[in-house]
């Protein structure tokens, strides 16, 4: 195996002035630079980052786990992360971990074996029970529905209040047979039982009534789910004249399965969705949504992690919820 000290005999300096030129320390002579530059690619001399930031103590990176790298909401979570670490001096490096709870431990354990500084983790396989698994000696900030209540700093979504405001923002407009597309486990805590709570407790206040016939489980909030979900609305016979999606993903889907089915949004429906995601602005009708503010969502997660990292020994966690905002588009008109 090439070493440093073979670099620095081949390019004819010391094994001091190698690690210099490896550690971009801008003292270096170029003409010593371009020397050393040549010898490890001759030699073909690789790095031992492990080694390195196990004497450093650093790496100067925070993991960002998340179940599905190909959903929108996750990319633009993760752009704003990345940004906001960036900033910071810290690369991210992103893990999908399918929504599985065995992958999002074997996340928790790359940190601990100081893989990275820190992480944020997407937590959705795990659950309350696996609490005492979170008393990790590491930053984590974990991102999701469940509440894990003291071991680290957990940020949540406004899942209850945003689709309550999502289904009064729906009534306000004139909808009364309100249909909701969202997951089929509404077995608490997940995503679909607590905007599921939220749009009930606005029909409830409202005084509209609840049809179950009105509600359509779906395996995936998927685009597909959510045409797949609208068709079968459509085809059931039942009345409705607006619908709430558990994400924009879904309410994409939905806009599309109504309008194969010749129901025109938001002339004979109104639809909403949940996430504020990009394409929402460029489909057509332009999705109206609850923005959860991602950006508030990135900065928090990297500066609570960044504080640890600093040494902040006082900090408790603390448990938060993210500000929201209804945005009013042409697909509720």
């Amino acid at each position: 195996m090439v070493t440093m000290q073979d670099v620095a005999k081949a390019a004819g300096v010391s094994t001091m002035t190698v690690s210099n030129v490896l550690n971009h320390y801008p003292h270096v002579r170029d003409e010593t630079r371009d020397r050393v530059l040549r010898a490890i690619d001759d030699l073909g001399y690789r790095v031992n980052v492990a080694a390195r930031n196990l004497r450093a103590g650093r790496t100067n990176t925070i993991g960002f786990a998340v179940p599905e790298v190909d959903r929108p909401y996750f990319g633009q979570l993760a752009s704003r992360i990345i940004a906001r670490a960036s900033a910071a001096g810290y690369r991210v490096v992103i893990e999908q971990t399918g929504a599985d709870r065995e992958t999002e431990l074997s996340a928790i354990v790359s940190s601990r074996n100081r893989m990275y500084d820190a992480l944020i983790l997407s937590a959705v396989g795990l659950g309350t029970a696996d609490r005492e698994l979170l008393r990790v000696d590491f930053p984590m900030v974990i991102l999701g529905e469940t509440v894990f209540e003291g071991p680290v700093d957990h940020i949540a979504l406004p899942n209850v209040e945003g689709t309550f405001a999502a289904t009064r923002h729906l009534i306000a407009r004139g909808s009364r047979r309100i249909a909701i597309v969202e997951g089929d486990d509404l077995l608490p805590p997940n995503v679909s039982s607590l905007r599921h709570g939220g749009y009930l407790r606005a029909l409830r206040e409202s005084g509209v009534e609840f049809d179950p016939a009105l509600s359509v489980g779906i395996p995936e909030l998927t685009m597909s789910g959510g045409r797949s979900a609208a068709e079968r609305l459509v085809d059931s016979g039942a009345a409705f004249d607006g619908v709430v999606c558990i994400t924009d993903t879904v309410a994409l889907g939905v806009m599309r399965g109504l309008a194969d089915r010749g129901v025109r949004v938001p002339d004979d429906v109104r639809v909403i969705g949940f996430d504020a995601i990009e394409e929402g602005e460029y489909s057509i009708p332009r999705l109206s949504t609850v923005d959860p503010d991602h950006d508030e969502v990135a900065a928090l997660a990297v500066d609570l992690v960044l504080r640890r990292i600093a040494g902040d020994t006082e900090w408790q966690p603390r448990e938060f919820v993210s500000s929201f905002r209804v945005v009013a588009r042409e697909s509720t008109a």
